[in-house]
């Protein structure tokens, strides 16, 4: 079956195609386009004196608008939806926004139930996701970044987008000097992605950059999912190996689970240990169960941990960020921040 990351068209017809798309399906009714030069259409956005620090992250927000029977994609005048958006996003922006400059975009995500239909009828959705995903990248880096180093960063369909734009832009090196590296949680990259967009490289351990950290947190005896149909690419965020070598629990430096205003409702040190699946690729986690960390929305059978990658293993990411951060600073030339 042909994969998202092989449907990446130009932008001129992508843009011809979705706006007879929506004018043929009755979908008229949102806007054509969304205009990045508004502060009302990024759900962080800072700007002047609040940008403190000498990286940035940009971030794109999970899943969180279901859908319907007559909607599929995401209507960012829908104030309830982008609540849900915003809380989504604050769950994990503590993790990265402690060095850096944190910038999300909201944009018209493909509605979760896009992911049940056939990729015939999908890709319309996930297209116009993507258009919003790449247009507000490209304002970022026309108006924002200031020439700062930054990071890309999401989780599961965020990431998703954020594959796709690697694979669109990142072979310009004038972009890709400044990774320091890409956070795509809760989405697969697979063997094929590689092959074809070689400049796209994974990351071999703790400290290096420019890379794709990526991973699916499974139970043992998981053998398919949504999310990873088959195999995946990826490493252990406890001992940031991409072999089979397993972590301990001890190796946790702590579970946190957040709210959507982004505090803390419980940390939990030493959870869980992981080990990457030979086959799959995935991360087994060893220590929980699925009747204690279930997958809450029906898509995902029990023991497939989707909405707990970050969670299980957020000290350690957060610690990492830091790291990659120290390590690409003290080997650039900086760009003092526009204040």
């Amino acid at each position: 079956m042909k994969t998202r990351m092989n449907r990446l068209a130009s932008d001129t017809i992508l843009s011809i195609f979705l706006i007879i798309t929506m004018l043929l399906s009755g979908c008229a009714q949102q806007p054509v386009g969304v205009d990045y030069t508004k502060s009302e259409n990024w759900a962080y956005l800072p700007l002047g004196e609040t940008v403190t620090k000498n990286c940035d992250v940009f971030f794109v927000a999970p899943t969180v608008y279901l859908g319907s029977a007559e909607s599929h994609s995401m209507d960012l005048r829908d104030e309830q939806t982008k609540a849900q958006f915003l809380g989504a996003t604050n769950m994990e922006k503590g993790l990265y926004d402690g060095d850096a400059n944190f910038f999300a975009p909201y944009y018209r995500q493909a509605a979760l139930n896009a992911y049940t239909m056939d990729e015939s009828q999908s890709d319309q959705y996930f297209d116009l996701a993507y258009e919003d995903v790449s247009k507000a990248f490209d304002q970022y880096m026309k108006d924002y970044n200031q020439g700062r180093p930054f990071i890309l960063a999401g989780f599961s369909q965020g990431s998703e987008m954020l594959l796709r734009l690697l694979a669109d832009k990142f072979a310009d090196p004038a972009l890709s000097d400044q990774l320091v590296a890409a956070y795509l949680i809760g989405w697969r990259v697979t063997p094929e992605d590689l092959s074809n967009y070689p400049f796209l490289k994974m990351a071999q351990n703790s400290g290096d950059t420019g890379v794709i950290i990526s991973f699916n947190s499974e139970a043992e005896g998981i053998q398919t999912s949504l999310i990873v149909p088959d195999k995946t690419l990826g490493i252990n965020p406890l001992n940031w190996r991409t072999d089979s070598t397993p972590a301990t629990a001890s190796e946790n430096n702590g579970a946190v689970f957040t709210d959507y205003a982004g505090g803390i409702v419980k940390e939990v040190p030493n959870l869980t240990g992981a080990y990457l699946d030979p086959t799959r690729g995935t991360l087994r986690v060893t220590d929980v169960t699925a009747a204690d960390f279930p997958p809450v929305l029906d898509i995902f059978q029990y023991g497939v941990y989707h909405l707990y990658d970050y969670q299980f293993f957020y000290r350690n990411l957060q610690q990492n960020v830091k790291e990659r951060i120290s390590n690409f600073l003290s080997s650039s030339v900086l760009v003092e921040p526009v204040i």
